[in-house]
């Protein structure tokens, strides 16, 4: 967005407009806040990303916080999405004399609404856009694009979990001959994951990708690209084990878990079924880790996560056990181990400042119940 003062402050004033409105769970007063700014005079781009776009990413926020429930988060997300169409009939179709590009999300990845989001502003930049939505197979987004003929493909990830698929969905596309700018929390926040995995482009936001993608992608630059000519780590198999035995690993480590966590033996079946869950998660973040060779995006995830266990009083601590188990059972996986191993010396030493910090009183174990950590909130 450019402009003064003025602007900027009417920006943020309609930004908080609107997160009164979609807390409250109101529609119209959401829908009356972005035609408003419009009649304002806030273009319909600053809308877009730093109205509706900064109000998402505050949502994402305020869940991780325990300041907001997973129902608001939900209805906060569904309003936003109503109000980008409202706002894509209030500002016209765009004339399409730019090119062609496919907006899609990454198979298995459900936050849409920054895609959405990337989809509008390109209309309005001039693109005729194919916007498919969250969770787009590779088979059919290819068949998509040999059908269509785009200029470029915009795929969009949030969660890392998704990165071995993207992997997978942007050498198809470049296989196609088409080249692939990709962003989102997935990539890392300086887009080393995009790079690693071969995209042609990367973005850090979506008025930065449709800055490139304005300016034009080349051809794929290898469009034959395989995951073992970006990644030769992946010969030791350690990923694709780890990912094939991810059901037993988790009965393993839930099943041994109380000799670890005592309070853990009055669970009844729901809560078991909430712990196998987050276990289940954590193997998946090391799953990314065996894929990309990186031990940070466990490790980003796990400080993340204790996050999230600290703002609804769970202390942090009850991830060490699992590690340690997770490490016990692949004791034949030599860098799972490493990964695990330092990841939990990293987390005890974390632990034990924090308690010493705090003093006693620190409970023991997790809190009964406690819902399955992978439910995040969307962000833009």
């Amino acid at each position: 967005m450019t402009g003064g003062p003025e602007t900027t402050g009417q920006v943020a004033r309609y930004a908080d407009l609107l997160w009164d409105a979609v807390l409250r769970g109101d529609e119209y007063a959401a829908v009356d806040v972005v035609v408003d700014a419009l009649r304002d005079g806030v273009d319909a781009e600053s809308v877009l990303l730093e109205i509706i776009g900064a109000v998402q990413g505050r949502v994402g926020e305020e869940w991780a916080a325990n300041r907001i429930s997973v129902a608001q988060e939900h209805a906060a997300t569904a309003i936003n999405d109503r109000v980008i169409g409202t706002l894509a009939l209030t500002s016209g179709r765009g004339s399409g004399e730019r090119g062609r590009i496919t907006v899609a999300c990454v198979d298995g990845e459900w936050h849409a609404l920054p895609a959405r989001l990337l989809a509008e502003v390109l209309r309005l930049r001039g693109f005729t856009v194919d916007y498919l939505g969250a969770q787009v197979p590779s088979p059919h987004l290819i068949t998509h694009l040999h059908r269509t003929g785009p200029d470029a493909v915009a795929l969009s990830s949030s969660i890392a979990t998704r990165l071995p698929t993207a992997h997978a969905t942007i050498s198809a596309c470049q296989a196609a001959g088409v080249p692939v700018i990709v962003r989102g929390p997935a990539f890392g926040r300086d887009g080393r994951h995009a790079r690693q995995l071969g995209a042609d482009a990367w973005a850090p936001d979506a008025r930065a990708a449709a800055d490139t993608l304005t300016a034009g992608l080349p051809p794929p630059a290898h469009p034959h690209a395989q995951p073992m000519d970006d990644l030769p780590h992946l010969s030791d198999q350690e990923f694709t084990l780890v990912s094939r035995n991810t059901t037993q690993l988790v009965a393993a480590v839930v099943d041994r878990l109380p000799e670890r966590v005592p309070s853990m033996s009055g669970y009844d079946e729901a809560q078991r079924m909430h712990t196998a869950e987050d276990v289940r998660h954590i193997v998946d973040f090391l799953g990314v880790a065996l894929y990309t060779g990186e031990s940070r995006v466990f490790t980003e995830f796990l400080d993340w996560t204790a996050a999230v266990l600290s703002a609804r009083s769970v202390p942090a601590g009850v991830l060490v056990p699992v590690l340690d188990l997770l490490a016990d059972e692949l004791r034949d996986f030599v860098r799972a181990t490493e990964v695990l191993r330092s990841a939990s010396a990293g987390r005890a030493a974390i632990d034990a400042a924090g308690a010493a910090a705090e003093g006693p009183g620190v409970a023991p174990g997790p809190v009964p119940g406690e819902p399955p950590l992978h439910r995040t909130g969307g962000t833009a």
